[in-house]
């Protein structure tokens, strides 16, 4: 399965900062990961956000929101990254793409505010052969909504509010009804809120105690740039 685009452009008009800091020091926040498949039907922690990565046709992406850290700590989709699955009752077409989607919203221990996640959905775009994945999202899941500073905040909706919010203080303690899904603790459903690895994505250091992540993938830029002023 092959994408194009800009190898290695983590933010639109430039790269970001990130600092690493032991697992004791990482701040935990809860917000969207961006995933890509691969031809074995597994994901990989992204390393572009989906407004710089340009599928080829055939691929497919996936979103989870999650709570963690970073890579290693992020949730990632629960349903296979299988293209042939999502995508054949979508006919190919002259001059368009098809992009299998996966969105997860996550488990209830993940959620803020004790809020209800959508149940996992998928999708196939059919897009222009130059079309992001940013776009081949909002062809499927509208209403996204993003921050000032370009973050995908929601998709379809879901959270209501807030954007890649702190879970918790700098010493680790948890906000009142903070989700335990990144502690490993059980949701409702049997599944964990933290994820089960890195999958050849990025250290699990690469966060750190001040998080920042992919633009448009679900980061947190915004308290980023407040702890480090």
């Amino acid at each position: 399965m092959r994408r194009t685009g800009a190898a290695g452009a983590l933010l639109l008009g430039g790269a970001v900062t990130v600092v690493a800091a032991g697992p004791a020091q990482a701040q935990e926040y809860r917000y969207w990961s961006f995933w890509d498949g691969s031809d074995r039907g597994s994901w990989t922690y992204a390393t572009q956000g989906p407004a710089t990565v340009r599928p080829a046709d055939g691929a497919v992406e996936g979103f989870r929101f999650t709570v963690g850290a970073d890579s290693a700590a992020a949730g990632r989709p629960r349903t296979a990254a299988d293209f042939d699955a999502l995508c054949r009752a979508t006919p190919a077409k002259e001059g368009r793409k098809r992009i299998g989607l996966v969105i997860d919203f996550g488990t209830a221990a993940d959620a803020p505010g004790g809020a209800r996640p959508p149940k996992a959905r998928t999708a196939c775009a059919q897009v222009s052969e130059d079309a992001s994945a940013g776009e081949a999202l909002a062809a499927v899941a509208r209403p996204l909504r993003y921050d000032s500073n370009a973050l995908l905040c929601a998709i379809a909706g879901y959270p209501m509010s807030g954007c890649a919010d702190q879970v918790g203080g700098a010493d680790g303690a948890k906000e009142p009804g903070a989700p335990k899904g990144a502690d490993g603790a059980t949701a409702a459903d049997g599944s964990t809120g933290a994820g089960d690895g890195g999958d050849g994505g990025p250290s699990a250091g690469l966060l750190g105690g001040v998080a920042a992540v992919v633009v448009l993938g679900g980061a947190a830029v915004r308290q980023a740039r407040r702890r480090r002023g």
